[in-house]
């Protein structure tokens, strides 16, 4: 059996994402902590915690990796008709603490997003680099949410959860929309899921999306805040 790099607190380092696992597909390393400045580094590097309460802390770097090119975003016929009716409308930053709690409490199958979780990236919201993006109804009622990192040109999604029917989906034609007209290379979906395949990601080699995290991450975006201001002006179908 292979044996995985123990990260020790007092020491800030991970072993090259390439050396990550095959089985189970992307495990690199446990231990460590969720110290601001270890996640930030594993982020550009391509590398995120995942785990439960029961278990040390485990950083993954998958391969391939998920990803979706904003300007790639898929907007289906019945999509398009859900837009048409303006009847949700999408913030960024205005609730991340409410939206960091649903993304864990309303996840049927359990969360990795446990009280250490909340409070690290808690931390990477007041610096600036963790971000929500709140999806809201007619009613200003909340009808979904997401969260993520932004660092350089890349954003690196999280969780996300929907109250309501296709509030995901509009969420994310609005933020690939805004991470494109931003300048954005990429959004980090990290492993697949049918939803977001449906919405115009795909899967790429781990070397392809590290090549494309390495010419990213130090590159400013075309942007001062992080302020929706993309709207939607499809025609009527």
């Amino acid at each position: 059996m292979t044996s995985l790099p123990w990260l020790d607190p007092d020491q800030l380092w991970f072993p090259p994402a390439e050396s990550a696992l095959e089985d189970p597909d992307g495990l690199l390393a446990l231990g460590g902590d969720l110290s601001v400045k270890r996640l930030i580094l594993a982020y550009r590097n391509g590398i995120f915690p995942w785990y439960s309460d029961d278990q040390p802390i485990l950083w993954w770097s998958p391969n391939p990796r998920c990803v979706l090119f904003p300007e790639e975003i898929h907007v289906s016929r019945s999509l398009r008709r859900t837009l048409n009716r303006r009847y949700f409308h999408v913030t960024a930053d205005q609730a991340f603490g409410r939206i960091i709690r649903l993304c864990a409490s309303t996840r049927a199958e359990g969360t990795w997003i446990t009280e250490d979780m909340i409070t690290a990236y808690t931390e990477l919201h007041r610096m600036g680099i963790a971000h929500s993006i709140e999806i809201w109804n007619r009613s200003n009622e909340l009808a979904g949410g997401m969260y993520g990192l932004a660092m350089g040109r890349c954003f690196f999604g999280e969780s996300m959860f929907s109250l309501e029917t296709n509030a995901s989906k509009v969420l994310m034609v609005h933020l690939a929309n805004q991470l494109r007209i931003w300048g954005y290379r990429l959004m980090d979906c990290q492993v697949e899921s049918r939803h977001l395949l449906t919405m115009g990601a795909r899967s790429i080699p781990r070397a392809e999306f590290l090549s494309i995290l390495r010419a990213s991450i130090d590159r400013k975006p075309d942007q001062h805040d992080w302020r929706f201001t993309w709207q939607w002006s499809g025609p009527e179908v």
